[in-house]
């Protein structure tokens, strides 16, 4: 049985949805009053039900909303607060790599003198200035290529809860690898595979083969020439009502869905008032834009009121006139960290403000809210308040590329203004195919498969709280709030973030370990990205070979704390 195969077999199991559920699972929470009723049967059907029910709701019951945060709110920021981290251990990371640094720079320094051959290339030669100097290239030549055999890992097959890896070797210390001929099979807790729709087999895999009978490939051609396609106009309609939203921008690629977008939004004279530890994409369409660029502390809305406090009052540079717009831009489900956006405080602050709120849902979009729908599912608020929705396919819906959601006008002023739409080919069709397939899945829109999105949905949300708990259990130190597909483990140390992923990869464990300048310096972790497509198996498994590991290189940084708290719930 292929993998497909066997993940569709397990999904359309009903045993998540007729038993009742354990501390992990959705049943037994008072989410839904405590009644123990399933609450997917509770919610509205589609978006625009969810858009009616909230225009219903009493106004002072609204504004009681507005004025303090939910209690669901309060709840999670306490649980996603950084643990206090002991001091001997931020002074051994700091320690360890000033020790690298200096060591680099030793080995650079007696390279030079003994083996200048090897530094030809950062050297000027026939009056031509080097493309990259020795100090630019330090980090990568001396201390990212020590771990290169971490990264990259060429894989095969279907990347779903199970993944085959193709084995390489290196004799040259990570400068060159070999292949040795062996595949594996390992536990994939590595791709963003969230609902399990990345398969070679099953609804969403036949659908995509009629659609590339019917329509070919791509339309060889921007949607502002000939590549606005019927299955273009229809998958943009349905992302719309997906997210709740007028209208909808389908872009070919995610990370230019931010880059090339936020620029057609703001420019000069304009503000963008940005979470410090935004994604790549968004800090470069912020650039790009030419805009004025403020940043505030992670998270906090307080920082953030005071920035705008600031900013408002202070005015454009030199001139001090008023900002043509103010852009504050986050994320939803924050992948580095596995935190939600604390979208109803900053809700109330955009009405007090008047600025415009663009949420990056790329992580959030599939994955969050009982049906799905992102953030704004999660925290149950009405989209449209959100004035830019934008998301990927890349991860929840087993695709590519991505969207701008919003107001008709706003979208049709990206159509005319935005670099992706303009010059970009339109996706290709077998993509469209496999947004439709999984997104009518999710929504319940398809007949033959009326339940399997919700019992993804289901599933994932059982697994993400199980894992991050029972990690927690074992004394290990994590980051995030509960429910998030992804769970961040730190491993502080830089000798101890290879050594984590060769020893899970030892024990056929595919994980992604992370590390300066993607995260800050003392915070190196490794981030395990939970699946639908996981069985209680699987992370059974993988939990015990993670905690056989946290022994090893002693990661368990609250384990006596833990046994503390185990033995007052027994009493």
């Amino acid at each position: 049985m292929g993998k497909g195969q066997r993940a569709t077999q397990v999904f359309k199991s009903t045993e998540y949805i007729e038993q009742a559920r354990d501390e992990d699972g959705l049943l037994l929470g008072s989410s839904n009053g405590g009644n123990g009723s399933n609450p997917f049967k509770l919610a509205p059907s589609n978006s625009g039900s969810l858009l009616a029910l909230q225009e219903e709701e009493p106004s002072s019951k609204k504004a009681a909303a507005s004025s303090s945060p939910p209690p669901l709110l309060q709840e999670e920021r306490k649980k996603s607060e950084l643990e206090a981290v002991p001091s001997l251990i931020l002074v051994t990371t700091y320690l360890s790599f000033l020790m690298l640094i200096i060591f680099a720079h030793l080995r650079d320094f007696f390279g030079k003198l003994f083996y200048p051959e090897n530094y030809v290339q950062l050297r000027v030669q026939n009056g031509l200035a080097p493309m990259v100097s020795d100090f630019e290239s330090l980090w990568t030549r001396r201390l990212y290529g020590r771990i290169r055999d971490c990264f990259n890992r060429p894989i095969t097959g279907v990347a779903g809860g199970h993944v085959s890896l193709l084995d390489r070797v290196s004799h040259d210390f990570n400068a060159t690898f070999e292949f040795t001929g062996r595949v594996r099979s390992v536990l994939n807790l590595a791709s963003y595979n969230y609902l399990g729709f990345a398969q070679s087999e099953g609804p969403c895999a036949d659908k995509v083969e009629a659609a590339m009978a019917a329509h070919g490939l791509v339309a060889g051609s921007t949607r502002a020439e000939a590549g606005r396609s019927v299955l273009l106009a229809e998958t943009e309609d349905m992302v719309a009502r997906f997210v709740g939203s007028e209208a909808a921008l389908i872009v070919s690629m995610g990370y230019a869905t931010n880059a090339l977008n936020i620029p057609a939004l703001v420019g000069r004279g304009c503000l963008i008032v940005s979470d410090e530890l935004n994604h790549s994409s968004l800090v470069s369409g912020a650039r790009l834009s030419g805009a004025q660029i403020r940043v505030f502390r992670h998270n906090n809305t307080r920082d953030l009121e005071a920035v705008l406090r600031r900013s408002i009052s202070q005015g454009q540079p030199r001139t001090h006139r008023p900002w043509k717009k103010i852009l504050v831009v986050v994320e939803g489900l924050y992948s580095m960290e596995g935190e939600f956006c604390r979208l109803p405080e900053m809700l109330a602050l955009r009405r007090r403000y008047g600025f415009y709120l663009f949420v990056d849902e790329a992580h959030s979009v599939g994955a969050l809210g009982p049906r799905g729908r992102g953030i704004c599912d999660h925290y149950g608020v009405d989209p449209r308040e959100v004035d830019v929705l934008m998301g990927t396919f890349t991860k929840s819906f087993g695709a590519a590329g991505g969207y701008i959601a919003g107001s008709r006008a706003l979208v049709d002023h990206l159509r005319l203004h935005s670099h992706s739409a303009v010059y970009a080919e339109a996706m290709s069709v077998p993509v469209l195919a496999q947004v439709g397939a999984s997104m009518r899945m999710i929504m319940g829109e398809d007949r033959d498969h009326a339940l399997e999105g919700q019992q993804r949905l289901d599933q994932l949300a059982i697994n993400s709280r199980y894992f991050a708990r029972r990690l927690a259990e074992m004394g290990f130190m994590t980051l995030g709030d509960a429910g998030s597909p992804v769970v961040p483990l730190l491993l502080f140390s830089p000798a101890k973030i290879p050594a984590f992923s060769r020893e899970c990869l030892k024990r056929s464990v595919a994980v992604v370990v992370v590390s300066y300048p993607a995260t800050p310096i003392i915070t190196g972790r490794v981030r395990f990205c939970i699946s639908a497509s996981h069985t209680r198996e699987d992370l059974d498994y993988a939990l015990d070979q993670i905690s056989e590991i946290g022994d090893l290189l002693m990661l368990k940084f609250h384990a006596g704390k833990e046994i503390e708290a185990k033995a007052k719930r027994e009493d």
